[in-house]
């Protein structure tokens, strides 16, 4: 006896048969849609229409993470995006009117050996010269591509102990990095024999090269990013025993103050409790949050507006284009939606 098909499977059956003939012609046209919006507050029509749609513009992969849009010029789409597929241990290079191809690879792991599940690079950002700058799991560092095409190491050690496997990243328009440090791309995460650091922390890289630990008392710091007037450091917690995420003030001298809880998704009965991945920023300080069922839109103020949904895990998210545009990447998907606001650093 034949077992019937969900509507759920065979929506999701149409998108990697429609992607299956995107990727064979490289069409840049005609994108899939997928996905839905949840609305929780009125105040979410300010920020992203209500007729908006989720357009898929890429599949394939196996866990794509950090995307970032990198201008260009002469480009009439003015740039493309850059984002990491962890388990390929690749970078991958999406433009409208082009389509996908491999940018870098290996991206974070140049290791002979089998290196666990998560090799690759994950967090990806650019600096104020406009470098890429990338978080490796394999190679536990943060490097930055230079631009004669080679890597250069940023960071690898805290007091002399390499790290777990750093993660995302948020830079200052001073050239100051901060990044999370999880276990997750250790092949044996918290129990592995090759970790040095005890605890996942978030760390502060200036451009001397000192590193400093901002702050330790968190289990899985994970998505990372600064508010419009880098006052406020957003981290999100991937536990969903601790799915809070933290509002840290940036003091005077450039370190992290002591955090309040910025939002709890345990609170709020119109999701699902779990932790959060990548966030990001725009202009207006309202931040756009990975976490359950979606991307949380939430106020400057930490209220929950509305939540952008494709039916697979979103890992981060990232402005692009004009900077309105918001480009996710969801499990297997590299998706947009175009929206009202402005991305922080967009002008």
């Amino acid at each position: 006896m034949s077992t019937p098909i969900s509507s759920f499977t065979y929506s999701i059956l149409l998108i990697q048969l429609l992607l299956a003939s995107v990727a064979s012609a490289q069409n840049t046209v005609n994108f899939p849609r997928i996905g839905h919006l949840d609305r929780f507050d009125s105040s979410l029509d300010r920020l992203i229409a209500k007729d908006a749609v989720i357009e898929v513009l890429c599949g394939g992969f196996e866990w794509a993470e950090g995307p970032v849009w990198v201008p260009e010029q002469g480009n009439k789409f003015g740039g493309f995006v850059l984002f990491s597929d962890i388990p390929h241990n690749a970078v991958m290079k999406w433009q409208e009117g082009v389509g996908v191809s491999v940018f870098l690879k290996p991206s974070g792991y140049t290791g002979v050996a089998d290196y666990g599940r998560e090799p690759g690079s994950n967090g990806l950002a650019l600096d104020p010269s406009g470098r890429l700058v990338l978080c490796e799991h394999g190679d536990r560092r943060v490097s930055v591509l230079t631009k004669g095409g080679g890597k250069l190491t940023l960071a690898d050690r805290w007091n002399g102990k390499r790290f777990n496997s750093p993660n995302d990243l948020a830079i200052r328009r001073n050239g100051d990095v901060f990044f999370t440090d999880p276990i997750y791309g250790l092949p044996q995460r918290a129990d592995d024999p090759l970790r040095e650091i005890d605890f996942c922390g978030v760390y502060r890289l200036q451009s001397d090269g000192a590193v400093t630990l901002q702050y330790k008392e968190i289990s899985r710091p994970n998505g990372i990013a600064f508010s419009p007037d880098e006052k406020i450091l957003y981290v999100a917690n991937s536990d969903g025993n601790d799915p809070v995420w933290r509002a840290f003030p940036v003091q005077e001298d450039g370190n992290l103050g002591s955090p309040s809880s910025f939002f709890d998704s345990s609170k709020d009965d119109r999701i699902s409790r779990g932790g959060g991945d990548g966030l990001k920023v725009d202009v207006q300080g309202n931040v756009f949050a990975t976490g359950p069922g979606g991307v949380l839109v939430l106020s400057p103020h930490g209220k929950l507006l509305g939540r952008i949904v494709t039916g697979e895990r979103i890992a981060n998210v990232g402005w692009g284009n004009d900077g309105s545009v918001l480009y996710l990447t969801s499990d297997m998907y590299l998706c947009r939606i175009q929206t009202l606001t402005k991305g922080d650093g967009f002008d």
